[in-house]
């Protein structure tokens, strides 16, 4: 049995509940056909122009991403444009596109404790709770975790280095040799929430595009903060296909699982 576009959203919104998801935050069914039998998956991170031709080129009916496709309305559909050529060739080849974002963020065994496993934190406990009267209180934005063994800041950062295989992260800290065990964690921006991290009493904070001026608010306050990047979120497409794969058996759904091959970091590092 083929499932269809809806039912695949429907399990979707089953493990990542939209009312988790914060307020604005564009989830869901992004563009296509609800009804369409889908036959094959491409999980991604980002939707951009090369990786929907990588869906086209491996004939997925439907892609699962991390980020929106869209965050806000196109005002026009120009094919001059990338932005909005790549809509077009969505529609064309009939390809549906799904966005779990912060929904995925703030639930349990989601995006941030992918983040924290990878790290290889244990005793992780939830930091930063989203209070929401239509919601649990189970919803948070953080992952907070010891470190099986202490271990520098700057050793930290080496290992966080390796643990997300990037070539490059930014460090921010005035105690490179302090011993550290407790670690926070929040994927993508969350530059904004360190004084949530303090109250937690973590001794480093690890999280993406910290700004200029929140990073001196930071170190003013003794935290150190290390910021591997905003693409480490593509763990998405390691840690998802398991989850759905179990279902599809469970359900006794025909669909093949791809994950994008493609990196959509934008940011490059020179020496």
């Amino acid at each position: 049995m083929r499932p269809t576009v809806q039912q695949i959203i429907d399990f979707m919104d089953t493990i990542f509940p939209p009312a988790n998801a914060e307020p604005d935050d564009p989830i869901g069914l992004q563009i296509g056909n609800r009804a369409q039998t889908v036959r094959r998956i491409l999980v991604t991170l980002d939707v951009r122009p090369e990786v929907v031709q990588e869906a086209i080129e491996v004939g997925a009916d439907l892609i699962i991403a991390h980020h929106p496709l869209m965050f806000r309305p196109a005002p026009q559909l120009d094919y001059a444009d990338p932005q909005q050529r790549m809509y077009m060739e969505l529609i064309k080849h009939q390809i549906s596109v799904f966005a779990a974002h912060t929904n995925l963020d703030e639930t349990p065994d989601g995006m941030n404790h992918w983040l924290a496993d990878q790290l290889g934190l244990i005793e992780q406990q939830p930091f930063n709770l989203r209070p929401k009267s239509f919601q649990l209180p189970t919803i948070y934005l953080g992952v907070i975790g010891e470190l099986p063994q202490m271990m520098t800041v700057h050793q930290f950062a080496d290992h966080c280095r390796t643990a997300f295989s990037v070539d490059g992260l930014r460090l921010m800290t005035q105690q490179p040799d302090q011993l550290i065990s407790r670690v926070a964690v929040i994927g993508g921006d969350g530059g904004k929430f360190y004084p949530e991290v303090l109250q937690a009493k973590a001794q480093v904070f690890v999280t993406g595009d910290v700004y200029y001026h929140t990073a001196h608010d930071m170190l003013a306050n003794g935290l150190s903060v290390i910021d591997p990047g905003h693409h480490i979120e593509a763990i998405i497409k390691q840690k998802l296909p398991p989850i759905l794969q179990a279902a599809f058996e469970q359900a006794d759904w025909q669909v093949d699982l791809l994950s994008s091959q493609l990196s959509t970091d934008p940011f490059q590092f020179i020496n």
